[in-house]
């Protein structure tokens, strides 16, 4: 759990606005319950304070990172799965709160950024064999952040039983772009 406990340690969580709010130094106390596994739903902690559908709010950068450094980290199954559940979340925002607007900041963007910058930590667990949901929540993140459709659409047809029947049909990666070129 150090790398969790790290990243956590290197967001400014006390001069960040929450989305209830107040300082978001709370969402760092949640985050580090998570990594113990010692919350029972990552997203139902942190709605109202990093997302709210449809928009992310000013923490939401900080937590897609220390959901990355949480899934690169010897962390509990369940806490794998909670951070793999939250970084869904922040990838899949469609828009910025007022206040992060304000500051002419586009949190989706930055947060899609963030996660793919953790390409092979989600392809790692597409391919582990650990979870077919948690491959299945970590393709869906990647028909997100991915660029390399070609490189996408291989694992996914070369997983078979390791991923759900819904990504395996291509139902979940079929709405994004295709960008065949890149990467």
């Amino acid at each position: 759990m150090r790398l969790a406990k790290l990243e956590i340690a290197l967001q400014d969580w006390a001069g960040t606005p929450c989305g209830c709010g107040r300082s978001a130094g709370h969402v760092a106390e949640d985050l580090l319950r998570i990594a113990q596994g010692q919350a029972r739903s990552a997203v139902g902690a942190l709605e109202g304070h990093a997302w709210s559908v449809p928009v992310l709010f000013l923490p939401a950068p900080a937590v897609t990172s220390v959901a990355l450094a949480a899934l690169a980290d010897d962390i509990p199954p369940e806490a794998r799965d909670q951070f793999l559940d939250l970084l869904l979340y922040m990838v899949a925002g469609d828009g910025t709160d007022f206040e992060g607007a304000a500051r002419g900041l586009d949190l989706p963007a930055l947060c899609r950024d963030i996660a793919a910058q953790g390409l092979w930590l989600l392809y790692r667990e597409v391919a582990s064999g650990r979870s077919v949901p948690a491959a299945g929540t970590a393709f869906e993140i990647l028909t997100v952040v991915e660029t390399n459709r070609a490189r996408l659409h291989r694992v996914r047809d070369n997983s078979g039983e390791l991923l759900p029947g819904h990504c395996r049909s291509g139902l979940c990666d079929d709405e994004w772009p295709a960008d065949e070129g890149k990467n």
